[in-house]
C-alpha cells in the first residue's frame, strides 16, 4: 500500500546551518506515527517541512504517492493533509462555533460571497455542530475562543484540525501545558477523532507517546536514527542513550 506520507532523502539548510540531514521517513495509511527527539532535534522543522512551511534544500516529500515538496501550505491542505501548532492558533474574537465552521466552510467548497446568508447552509450547521459535540465544546459554542480554558483551546484546535476532512492529520505537541487529567482526556479524543485517519504527532510526554502511537521514530540532531514499534523503540540501545534513559522504563 502506497504510504501516507514518504519523507526521502530530505535535507534543510539555513545558510550554513544544516537543520535536517538525509531525512527519510514512511508513515503507512491508517498508522498513528509519532515523531520524538531532544530539544533542538528538527522535529518542528519537519512538520514544517511535510506541511509546506518550508521548501526542503534537496530531497522529496510525498502525500499518498504524490510529490507535495515545494507546494504551499494551502494547496497541500487541500491534497488531504491538516495540521495543528504548538501555539494555541484560533481565532480568538469568533466563537467556537464560528471557529469551527470557518473550516467547515472551506472544506465544504463555500468560498466567501457577499450576497449569501452564511446561517442558511444547513449541510456546515450540521457538521459544525458535530464537529462541537465530537470535541465536548457544545456547551461552549457561543463563547468566544479566547475566553476559553488553555486545555478548551487545544481542544478546539483539533476539532478545526479534523473539520477539513483531511485523511492525514499532523499534531504538533497537543498536549503540551495540560494536566495529568486534561491530557488524559485529550488522548481520548485524539485517538478517537482519528480512528480510521493517518496521525503524525510530535510529542514530549512519553506517556502519551507509548500509550497512543503504532509506530515511533528517533529524531536527533536532524537524523532520525531508529523507527519501530514502542517496544522496539524502548528496547534499542541507541535511543536509550540518545533521548530515552530512564523514561524507557
Amino acid at each position: 500500500m502506497t504510504p501516507a506520507i514518504e519523507v526521502r532523502a530530505v535535507e534543510k539548510h539555513f545558510g550554513n546551518v544544516s537543520i535536517i540531514k538525509d531525512l527519510n521517513l514512511s508513515v503507512a495509511q491508517g498508522e498513528r506515527h509519532a515523531i520524538i527527539g531532544p530539544n533542538g532535534a528538527g522535529k518542528s522543522t519537519t512538520f514544517n517541512l511535510i506541511s509546506g512551511y518550508l521548501s526542503p534544500s534537496s530531497g522529496e516529500i510525498r502525500l499518498n504517492g504524490n510529490v507535495i515538496s515545494g507546494l504551499r501550505p494551502f494547496e497541500i491542505n487541500r491534497r488531504g493533509l491538516s495540521r495543528s501548532f504548538q501555539v494555541t492558533n484560533v481565532f480568538a474574537r469568533m466563537t467556537v462555533w464560528e471557529n469551527v465552521r470557518c473550516a467547515v466552510l472551506w472544506a465544504t467548497g463555500h468560498r466567501y460571497a457577499f450576497w449569501k446568508n452564511v446561517d442558511d447552509l444547513p449541510e456546515v450547521r450540521r457538521r459544525t455542530a458535530e464537529i462541537l459535540e465530537d470535541i465536548h465544546l457544545s456547551h461552549r459554542r457561543d463563547v468566544p475562543a479566547g475566553l476559553l480554558t488553555y486545555a478548551e483551546q487545544r481542544e478546539l484546535e483539533i476539532g478545526i484540525t479534523i473539520a477539513g476532512g483531511a485523511n492525514v492529520i499532523m499534531l504538533d505537541e497537543p498536549t503540551a501545558g495540560m494536566s495529568h487529567a486534561e491530557t488524559e482526556r485529550a488522548v481520548a479524543l485524539i485517538r478517537r477523532l482519528t480512528e480510521g485517519r493517518t496521525l503524525v504527532i510530535v510529542e514530549h510526554d512519553m506517556s502519551v507517546v507509548f500509550g497512543l502511537a503504532d509506530r515511533i521514530s528517533v529524531l536527533v540532531y536532524g537524523h532520525i536514527i531508529a523507527s519501530g514499534t514502542p517496544e522496539e523503540i524502548r528496547a534499542n540501545p541507541k535511543v536509550k542513550e540518545a533521548y530515552l534513559g530512564e523514561e524507557a522504563h
